[in-house]
């Protein structure tokens, strides 16, 4: 079997385990709308992590990943 023919029949089983979709990314938005939509889910997504590591300086008496001072100089 040549490596072609195997590809191809890859591609076909993996078309089939699908369902048929393909690499479509139509949702229906602009470039523009998708790229605000985005930066607003990057933009919460930064502000649940900062809300977490500053809960969990909080907690933890601020020996976080910042104060490293057990290295030798």
């Amino acid at each position: 079997m040549t490596r072609g023919s195997q590809r191809e029949r890859d591609r076909e089983r993996a078309l089939a385990r699908t369902g048929g979709k393909g690499k479509t990314k139509d949702d229906g938005l602009t470039p523009e709308q998708r790229r605000e939509r985005d930066a607003k889910a990057l933009q919460e997504k930064a502000a649940k992590k900062a809300a977490q590591a500053a809960a969990a300086a909080a907690s933890s008496g601020g020996g976080g990943k910042g104060n490293n001072n057990n290295t030798k100089k």
